[in-house]
């Protein structure tokens, strides 16, 4: 069966060109030419990679990419004209996966995809008879059992803690708000607010970290968010 990935791209003439190299190389591929239809196929559709273009009609790509996040978990790779770090970050910070910029070689790009899904699929543990553990360094997780094993001996974390680790660790990298981890732990609807968002970083520090006060894998980027650093 082959896996299929979902393109929403307005320029017509990029667009043919991504599904063209994606069949090519195997793949099944829709083709979504504005935001609002884009966000419609995501939530209504069964794809295995999102390849979404930054610059569309009717809703960009950085709010598609928060609105997915809200919904499924689905890996979304952003492509960008834009060429400064700060556009980079922020479709990162709102649960892209990845990024490629324009202008790219095909090649290029099938090649980031096909690493891409290949790695959503193994953090997920999506290989039948596979027990899902998602392993990095001294910290291992494993998500069925909810137990966490920090060099090799095992660490209690309270739910939404055990949850903000997970999503970390399996977007490992990736930088995020204190509103996306927010959203996407607490949810739109909850009551609270994102500043305890900070706090369950710090106090998974305090369990995880050899030294809390100098963190080797939870990671502060100064006005930008947290990530999950190997």
């Amino acid at each position: 069966m082959k896996q299929k990935i979902l393109v929403v791209e307005d320029d017509e003439d990029i667009a043919f060109i991504e599904r063209d190299y994606l069949e090519v190389s195997g793949y099944e591929v829709t083709i979504a030419s504005d935001g609002n239809k884009g966000l419609i196929e995501i939530l209504s559709g069964e794809y295995h990679l999102v390849l979404l273009d930054v610059m569309l009609p009717g809703i960009d790509g950085f709010e598609i990419c928060k609105k997915v996040r809200e919904k499924v978990d689905i890996p979304i790779m952003m492509v960008t004209a834009k060429r400064t770090d700060i556009d980079k970050i922020r479709g990162l910070g709102f649960g892209a996966d990845d990024y490629i910029e324009k202008p790219f070689s095909p090649g290029v790009l099938v090649a980031r995809i096909k690493a891409r899904i290949a790695q959503y699929e193994r953090l997920k543990g999506q290989k039948t008879g596979e027990k899902r553990r998602i392993v990095i360094d001294n910290i291992s997780l494993e998500p069925e059992s909810h137990r966490v094993y920090v060099d090799g001996k095992e660490v209690v974390l309270p739910n939404k803690e055990f949850q903000l680790l997970e999503f970390l660790m399996t977007h490992m990298d990736k930088v995020y708000s204190r509103d996306a981890l927010y959203t996407r732990i607490w949810g739109m609807d909850s009551f609270g607010s994102t500043a305890t968002v900070p706090v369950h970083i710090n106090r998974l520090r305090e369990e995880l970290e050899r030294d809390p006060s100098n963190p080797r894998h939870i990671i502060t980027v100064w006005g930008v968010g947290y990530k999950f650093q190997p």
